[in-house]
């Protein structure tokens, strides 16, 4: 996340921080997942950021114990209120994209059953099918369902136990 972040304050796609630093495409959207990579990786997008490597990975920095000498720079550190941001734009992202995609085979689909077999309407049924999963992803995203959240967990539980937790 924190690279994400770092790439988003300079309003970089992934595509060019991959061309700044010399990896691929895909390096760029695994490391921004979290998923593990290698320390040059970690070099080359530190060097394009001008910043420490261990300040990308800060984790594994208090892993090892390496400790670098203070400088007045602060570390760019990710808030939790920034990776949630993050996640829900993410996932917004998403529902769009799932949107768009919805709307554009569906009228595919309807031209092709219009054109080959007018007297049944059976796009209908998939119109029905994969709406109904849009609508899902619309209440998961939009957090339609009423706040299933730790919050209201944690409230459950207290309830269920008659103390608090």
């Amino acid at each position: 996340m924190i690279v994400k972040k770092l790439r988003l304050q300079q309003n970089w796609s992934q595509e060019q921080l991959a061309e700044y630093s010399g990896l691929s495409i895909r390096t760029i959207q695994r490391i921004e997942k979290g998923k593990p990579a290698s320390l040059e990786s970690f070099k080359s997008i530190a060097a394009v950021f001008e910043v420490h490597v261990d300040d990308l990975q800060p984790e594994i920095a208090m892993k090892q114990d390496n400790h670098r000498p203070a400088t007045d720079e602060q570390a760019p550190l990710i808030t939790r209120e920034e990776t949630e941001a993050m996640e829900y734009v993410q996932g917004l992202k998403s529902f769009y994209l799932h949107a768009m995609t919805f709307v554009v085979i569906n009228i595919f689909i309807m031209l092709v059953n219009l054109i080959t077999s007018p007297g049944y309407l059976w796009f209908l049924w998939a119109l029905l099918g994969w709406g109904l999963g849009l609508a899902l992803h619309a209440l998961s995203t939009f957090d339609w369902l009423g706040h299933f959240d730790s919050d209201w967990e944690k409230k459950q539980i207290e309830k269920r136990l008659g103390r608090k937790l």
